[in-house]
């Protein structure tokens, strides 16, 4: 793939000295503020190496984009925020995940303890086969809480702007939803526990443009309590809800597909001037 230029395989020592050094002088200030402090020297599956050189800080109360080509590892290390990609065979990480201070990535951190803080919403709306009561509470009744469920589920409900629609048939099936519906529903699910960061992976992808529309709105709205981090592949959507955007891409010189982190700004000042040509190409839509 050529883009103006400059190829795809051709990533030499220069080059990538001054995409590290210029990420490294943006980063820094975003990094001291930074709720979360993501530095992912090597990602591996098994001997795959996934991704490499993905530094990225998630400021509080803020949305944070990760956009790029399909297969640049943008959904790899969304997941990494909450170590599900534990669940992968061959998984190794070579790096940190700072949260609040800690690695979580240390021996003796627990990556339940660490989901309990750090939630997510997947890219299709997966409701259990349950009513929408006990899908919202699920959480709760997992984590053994010990207050009063009903307020917290109607709080939950009301937080991911769905209480009114379902207010009157809480124990109906979560699954009668709509597809909209049930995305929130998730949200709710999610929102439930109160954890202090909420992780996105193409959470539109499987939706209408009215139910997209909801589901932004209802993450700018959200991100007054949480912090959010969103993958996403429509610019125009990062463009619209996002604080801080990264672009990952593609290095493809070793004859595999390994995804690194080329520019992290906020939103704003990369889609009105990227520093790299790669990320002007794709936001010009030259490849996707």
């Amino acid at each position: 793939m050529t883009i103006k230029g400059v190829y795809a395989n051709d990533i030499g020592p220069e080059s990538d000295a001054a995409r590290a050094s210029a990420r490294a002088i943006t980063a820094q200030g975003a990094r001291a503020k930074a709720l979360m402090d993501c530095h992912i020297r090597k990602l591996y599956y098994g001997s795959f190496l996934a991704v490499r050189d993905a530094e990225i800080p998630i400021a509080p109360n803020a949305i944070t984009a990760f956009i790029g080509p399909s297969g640049c590892g943008k959904s790899t290390v969304l997941r990494s925020l909450n170590r599900m990609n534990d669940f992968v065979p061959g998984f190794r990480l070579e790096g940190s995940v700072h949260f609040q201070g800690q690695d979580i990535y240390a021996n003796h951190v627990d990556p339940v303890a660490v989901r309990r803080s750090i939630g997510m919403v997947f890219q299709q709306p997966n409701p259990f086969a349950m009513s929408i009561y006990k899908n919202v509470a699920f959480g709760l009744r997992l984590n053994r809480y010990k207050g009063d469920y009903a307020e917290r589920v109607e709080a939950a409900l009301r937080g991911a702007a769905l209480w009114d629609e379902v207010k009157d048939k809480l124990h109906s099936s979560g699954l009668s939803l709509s597809g909209g519906q049930q995305q929130r529903l998730c949200i709710a699910r999610a929102i439930a526990v109160e954890p202090d960061l909420l992780l996105m992976d193409e959470p539109c992808s499987a939706l209408d443009p009215i139910a997209t529309r909801r589901i932004e709105e209802l993450m700018l709205e959200l991100k007054e309590r949480y912090t959010i981090a969103i993958v996403t592949h429509n610019l125009q959507q990062a463009q619209r809800v996002a604080d801080h955007t990264a672009f990952l891409f593609v290095d493809t010189s070793a004859g595999g597909r390994t995804g690194y982190l080329i520019e992290y700004r906020p939103t704003a000042a990369l889609f009105e001037d990227p520093r790299e040509e790669r990320t002007k190409a794709y936001i010009r839509g030259e490849f996707s």
